[in-house]
């Protein structure tokens, strides 16, 4: 008898992030992204927030150390919160925005510096967290 060819959905449970209600509250009140930065250094939204500022202005490779950063934060983020380096990490929980922003905010920068294999790696990475993130980020 062959064997199913399908592909099994993940297994893994979908991975939700606590909420940040200091780094919230800050960002409510406009405070400079910056100040929330040194405030909040394992913010990987605080870390985003800062690359997509540089990236408006052209800073490409601040751009791009910024959202590093807030990738390696959010993979400490995520690893606490029982991810085991695969599985949903759905963008309508809110509290994983942040390092989906950094992801994607890396994805773009790599793809500006035309970082070999980042980009597709950081894409696939993006797909399989959760497929709505590149397109919804994108818009």
């Amino acid at each position: 008898m062959p064997s199913n060819l399908l592909p099994t959905p993940s297994t893994n449970p979908a991975t939700l992030l606590d909420a940040d209600p200091e780094v919230d509250a800050a960002l409510a009140a406009d405070t400079p992204v910056a100040s929330v930065v040194v405030s909040h250094p394992s913010s990987s939204l605080a870390w985003a927030l800062l690359a997509d500022e540089a990236w408006e202005r052209g800073a490409t490779l601040e751009s791009y150390a910024y959202a590093r950063v807030g990738y390696h934060r959010g993979l400490d983020a995520l690893r606490g919160a029982g991810w085991r380096g695969a599985g949903p990490v759905p963008w309508s929980h809110e509290p994983n925005r942040g390092v989906l922003r950094a992801l994607f905010a890396l994805r773009r920068a790599a793809l500006a510096i035309d970082e070999p294999g980042e980009p597709e790696r950081l894409t696939t990475f993006l797909d399989g967290a959760d497929p709505a993130v590149i397109p919804t980020l994108s818009a």
